[in-house]
C-alpha cells in the first residue's frame, strides 16, 4: 500500500513537471502556430499576407529564445541540481575617467546612463550565446518537448475517451464506436500514469548537451572576465595611490613642512631668545614623532609587517586582539599563501569585521581559516558575527567591491544574512602553497 502511494506520488509530481517541460519546450513552436493561423486568415491570396506572420516568426522567436533557456535552467537546477552554465557576456565595470567620460569596456559615454545602455545592448546583441539559445529553441520541441506531451496528450485523449468525444453514431454500429471510445480513454490513461514519472526526465540531458558553453565560448568569457578584473584591479590601484597622496599630504607632509619652520624659528631666536627656541625645539620634536606615527600607521594600512613577518594566521589574530569585538580565531592552515592573496584576504577580513562594528551593531565575531577542498589549493575564510543581519551585495557597495578584488585572485564571496543575524561570510580564493 505504502508502495502504491509513492508510485501515485511520483505518477503526480511528474505529470506536473512534463506539462512544465512541455509548456516551456513548445512555446516558440506556439507562436510559429500563430503566426501560420494568421497567414491562413488573411488569405494566401493577399500578397502582404505573408509579412505578419514572418514578422511574427523572426520577433517571437528572437524574444523568447533567451527566457525559454533561462527557464530550462532553472527547472533542470531545481529538480535535478545540475547546473546548466549559462555562458552570457557579463557587463565589465563602467568607470567615470579624469576626463569626466565614462568608459563601459567599448567606448566612451558622456553619461553613466548612456554608458550603462550602450553596453547593455552591445553585451546582449554581439553575445554568441544568442545563436546557441535559437538553436537549443529549434531543438528542444523535437527532443524533450514531444516527449514531455505524452502524458498531457495521454489524458486529454482519456478525457475524450470517457467524456464520449468518440460517442455512438446511428444505426448499427454505436456500440461499437463507444467501445472505441473507452478503449481509447483507457489506452491513454494508461500511457499518461506510466510515462509520467520519466517523461519530463529528458529535459536534463537536452539541456546539458545544447545549453552548455561551447569550449570556444568559454575561453571568450574567461577572456571577458580576465579583462574586467584588470580594469578592477586598475581601478582599485589608482584609488589607492589617491588614497595614498591624500594621507601623505594631508597628514605627515603637512607636519614636516610645520617642523622645518620651527626650526627655521627656532635658529633665528637661538641667540636672542634661547627659551622661545628651546621651546619650539620641543614642538618640533613633538611634531617629528607624530610623523613618524602617522607614516608608520599608513605603512601598516598598505602593507602590516605581522603579515609579512608572521603570515596571514597571526595578522588575522593581531586584528582580533585590536578590534573592539569579542573575536575567536580558529585557524587550521598548513601551508602559507602566497603574499598577493594573504594581503588580499587580510584586508577583506579586517574590512568584513569592520562592517560587523559599523553596521550590524555585533558583540561577537567568529573568524575560521581552513584549506578548502582540494587541500593546499584554496584557502577559506569564515567571518560569522551576532549581528542585526540583513546584509546584501549590491552594486557599487562595499561588499559589491570586495568580491570584485577577491574575483582578481579567482576568489569567491559568498554572504549568508537574514534578517535578525546571523550574517555568515565565506570567502575561498585558490592558491599555490609555498
Amino acid at each position: 500500500m505504502r508502495q502504491l502511494g509513492r508510485w501515485a506520488v511520483r505518477v503526480g509530481v511528474g505529470f506536473l513537471r512534463a506539462c512544465a517541460v512541455a509548456g516551456v519546450g513548445m512555446l516558440v513552436p506556439a507562436v510559429w502556430a500563430a503566426a501560420v493561423a494568421l497567414g491562413i486568415r488573411w488569405g494566401p491570396g493577399n500578397p502582404w499576407s505573408w509579412i505578419a506572420p514572418v514578422v511574427l516568426v523572426c520577433a517571437g522567436t528572437l524574444a523568447l529564445s533567451r527566457p525559454v533557456c533561462r527557464a530550462v535552467r532553472a527547472l533542470v537546477a531545481r529538480w535535478t541540481g545540475t547546473v546548466v552554465p549559462a555562458g552570457y557576456r557579463e557587463a565589465p565595470p563602467v568607470a567615470r575617467l579624469s576626463t569626466g567620460y565614462w568608459w563601459n569596456g567599448f567606448g566612451y559615454e558622456r553619461t553613466r546612463r548612456d554608458a550603462l545602455m550602450d553596453q547593455r545592448w552591445r553585451i546582449r546583441w554581439n553575445d554568441p550565446a544568442n545563436l546557441r539559445d535559437l538553436r537549443f529553441t529549434a531543438i528542444v520541441p523535437l527532443t524533450a518537448g514531444l516527449v514531455a506531451l505524452l502524458p498531457p496528450a495521454g489524458v486529454a485523449a482519456a478525457a475524450l475517451g470517457f467524456a464520449g468525444g468518440f460517442g455512438p453514431g446511428p444505426g448499427s454500429g454505436s456500440g461499437t464506436s463507444v467501445t472505441i471510445a473507452r478503449l481509447v480513454g483507457v489506452l491513454g490513461l494508461a500511457t499518461a500514469v506510466a510515462v509520467s514519472p520519466y517523461a519530463w526526465r529528458t529535459i536534463e540531458p537536452v539541456a546539458v548537451r545544447f545549453l552548455r558553453p561551447s569550449a570556444a565560448m568559454a575561453l571568450a568569457e574567461r577572456v571577458e572576465q580576465l579583462t574586467a578584473q584588470r580594469a578592477e584591479v586598475t581601478i582599485a590601484q589608482a584609488a589607492e595611490i589617491r588614497r595614498i597622496e591624500r594621507d601623505l599630504h594631508d597628514g605627515a607632509q603637512a607636519r614636516l613642512v610645520g617642523l622645518g619652520l620651527s626650526l627655521a624659528t627656532a635658529e633665528k631666536l637661538m641667540e636672542t631668545d634661547p627659551d622661545r627656541a628651546k621651546a619650539l625645539m620641543r614642538e618640533a620634536r613633538a611634531g617629528a614623532t607624530a610623523s613618524l606615527t602617522e607614516l608608520r600607521e599608513l605603512v601598516r594600512g598598505i602593507n602590516p609587517p605581522v603579515l609579512s613577518d608572521r603570515g596571514l594566521v597571526d595578522a588575522v589574530r593581531a586584528l582580533a586582539l585590536d578590534n573592539p569585538l569579542d573575536v575567536a580565531v580558529r585557524a587550521d592552515l598548513r601551508h602559507r599563501p602566497d603574499p598577493p592573496v594573504e594581503t588580499a584576504l587580510y584586508f577583506a577580513v579586517a574590512e568584513l569585521l569592520s562592517n560587523a562594528v559599523k553596521h550590524a551593531g555585533a558583540t561577537r565575531a567568529r573568524i575560521s581559516l581552513t584549506e578548502g577542498a582540494t587541500g593546499a589549493g584554496s584557502v577559506v575564510i569564515e567571518v560569522e558575527d551576532d549581528g542585526r543581519g540583513g546584509a546584501l551585495v549590491r552594486d557599487g557597495g562595499g561588499l559589491a567591491g570586495l568580491r570584485r578584488r577577491l574575483a582578481a585572485f579567482d576568489g569567491t564571496l559568498e554572504i549568508t544574512s537574514p534578517v535578525g543575524g546571523p550574517t555568515l561570510a565565506t570567502l575561498e580564493v585558490p592558491c599555490a602553497s609555498s
